[in-house]
């Protein structure tokens, strides 16, 4: 079916529609701030150091592979709809014989191309086409870990880390202090391997707000909180539960997990404790290490470091049997607390 449309008959309406001619509807016409080169040292979790930028602007908006296009073509119902971008980069539309390059393109591009192949086959005389960039995997941020709302969501401008946090609706109850970001194809285009990740301290971006610790992201790069660790205290404390060790790099001590307990009851046999540690090796899954908290109390003996999922126990001198039992009852214990305190 062909279809011819001549200027006098659409003059009106060519009119009122002459500024959308070979528009496109492109996001935020904003620039990306190309950020310095990093060190190729492993970055801390510090003030930030600023991750490879990229040179292309992000009103540019070219078109990449998969992404999903609207296209509208005035008066042309036929042809104005979504459509796929392959992976082979190509669209493909109902009136036109052959697929269409699309990747690599900008949205007016492609309008201009779409609208010769339009005129040269007589389909329409004076086009007008407007195409928008519904969704783009290249375009977008992974959000993962320790977030509410762990999700994949699209980036059309500038954009910083505090408005991706946002985004995922805040950080869960058991997110450690760091945010680490992964820079995407985009991002890194002048980095190298090493230059890809960096670290950034959440609990002073969130207490200070320094602009420093609110870095820049860009499109493609993935943004992981990870999941803190948690350590049980059960036993003979006046708070048994779970903690979460919001420093992963510095993990909790035994003395640090007894204060988050309100410390021991006037019942506990503080040189009969243990950590249960987990351990796939142990006939039972668990390794039990000796602590005697008096010792460490009198500076006699190292104050132990606690690692994620071990269980600091108690026992009670009030409850003998459950003393022998020891490890078994303690494992217990933290289990429950695992399967109903944690989200």
């Amino acid at each position: 079916m062909r279809f011819r449309w001549h200027g006098q008959v659409r003059f009106l309406q060519c009119l009122s529609v002459i500024g959308l001619s070979l528009s496109v509807c492109t996001g935020v016409n904003g620039q990306s701030t190309t950020a310095a080169t990093a060190s190729s040292k492993p970055p801390s979790t510090g003030a930030p150091v600023a991750l490879g930028g990229s040179s292309e602007k992000y009103g540019d908006s070219i078109i990449s592979p998969d992404d999903v296009l609207e296209v509208y073509v005035m008066d042309v119902a036929e042809l104005s709809r979504q459509y796929r971008v392959s992976p082979s980069g190509n669209i493909d539309l109902p009136l036109l014989p052959n697929p269409l390059p699309a990747a690599g393109l900008t949205p007016s591009q492609l309008s201009e191309a779409i609208g010769k192949q339009l005129r040269d086959r007589g389909l329409v005389t004076n086009p007008h086409i407007v195409i928008t960039i519904v969704s783009s995997r290249v375009k977008a941020v992974s959000i993962t870990g320790a977030v509410k709302m762990p999700q994949i969501y699209p980036v059309f401008g500038r954009t910083t880390l505090l408005d991706v946090l946002s985004q995922s609706q805040g950080l869960s109850d058991d997110a450690s202090n760091v945010a680490v970001i992964t820079r995407g194809d985009v991002g890194a285009q002048a980095t190298n391997s090493t230059e890809r990740v960096q670290m950034v301290d959440i609990k002073k971006l969130m207490e200070t707000g320094d602009p420093k610790y609110n870095i820049e992201i860009f499109p493609g790069d993935k943004v992981t909180v990870p999941h803190a660790g948690i350590v049980y205290v059960v036993g003979a404390v006046n708070k048994p539960g779970g903690f979460v060790i919001r420093a992963p790099d510095k993990g909790m001590t035994v003395l640090q997990a007894l204060a988050m307990a309100e410390d021991t009851k006037f019942s506990a046999i503080k040189n009969k404790s243990m950590i249960i540690r987990p351990d796939p090796k142990a006939p039972d899954g668990h390794q039990q290490v000796p602590v005697n908290i008096n010792l460490i109390l009198a500076g006699k003996q190292r104050d132990q470091l606690l690692l994620a999922n071990d269980i600091l126990f108690i026992p009670d001198s009030t409850a003998k049997k459950a003393w022998r039992r020891g490890a078994e009852a303690a494992v217990q214990a933290a289990t429950m607390m695992a399967i109903y305190a944690r989200p």
